[in-house]
């Protein structure tokens, strides 16, 4: 079977890794964001999508925001799936490209940047 395992807590590590890879400015700017790691995406999060869904942003964008439509809100969520990557990954290198990239593609979503722009960008 294609792929790598790594244990939970190694990726968990390599989604955190990730995610100190995003410049100082930005972190800054994601004080209401939950970071999660799911095995696997579910019925409703796969729902009209095509392909493998490898992370998914669920919130409201920073560019959609304004001080009455988000008061009171849960936290916006970036779920990064380990089944679907831990399969499209050649080795442990590889893994934690491709978590790098997911993790980079769901941020970008949180600054209100969609999948036209960052396709155009490279990060698709």
């Amino acid at each position: 079977m294609p792929g790598v395992h790594v244990s939970r807590r190694r990726f968990e590590e390599l989604v955190a890794d990730a995610l100190d890879s995003i410049p100082p400015a930005l972190a800054e700017q994601m004080d209401n964001v939950a970071v999660l790691v799911e095995e696997w995406p579910t019925r409703e999060q796969l729902a009209g999508r095509d392909g493998t869904l490898l992370g998914l942003y669920e919130g409201i964008a920073l560019t959609d925001r304004s001080p009455l439509s988000y008061a009171g809100v849960v936290p916006d969520r970036i779920t990064v799936f380990r089944g679907p990557l831990s399969e499209l990954a050649r080795d442990e290198v590889d893994l934690a490209r491709h978590i790098r990239v997911t993790v980079v593609h769901e941020v970008a979503h949180h600054f209100g940047i969609d999948d036209d722009q960052l396709d155009a960008l490279g990060w698709s």
